[in-house]
């Protein structure tokens, strides 16, 4: 299944000064998706890692220590639901954005304690303002 993602109006410059070098990573298992998301998020300063699915994704958090994961909850190998699962087996907490086009997208960022969420397709100015909110280290909307 092709996913589409709008691409980003003019570069606009991020309000949060702070952003930048702060960690994210990608999890998705869309190629277009993926590629477009790290794009657009290491052009606004941040230092992306990707992964195609919760288990990549377990290594990267392991060897890069995100300050916010951007998650898609249905992938192979190991899903959204699992992936948040082994973090807190772990003892790892932080904070997470579902991104999915499922039509509950907020039924599943709450299911898994997400700190928020966008629906594919989404604007990326959305993306980032959640982005940028959360690697600043505030949870609130």
């Amino acid at each position: 299944m092709h996913r589409r993602v709008r691409r980003p109006g003019p570069r606009r410059l991020y309000p949060h000064p702070h952003v930048s070098g702060k960690s994210v990573l990608v999890v998705d298992d869309d190629p277009t998706i993926l590629a477009a998301v790290s794009e657009f998020l290491d052009i606004e300063g941040y230092r992306v890692a990707t992964a195609t699915n919760g288990a990549e994704a377990l290594d990267a958090v392991k060897q890069r220590h995100p300050a916010v994961v951007i998650l898609d909850m249905r992938m192979p190998v190991l899903d959204g639901w699992g992936f948040v699962r082994a973090l807190g087996d772990r003892g790892i907490h932080l904070p997470i954005v579902v991104m999915t086009a499922a039509q509950d997208a907020s039924t599943w960022a709450d299911e898994i304690g997400a700190a928020g969420f966008v629906a594919k397709p989404f604007e990326f100015d959305e993306l980032l303002d959640v982005v940028g909110r959360l690697a600043e280290g505030d949870p609130k909307p």
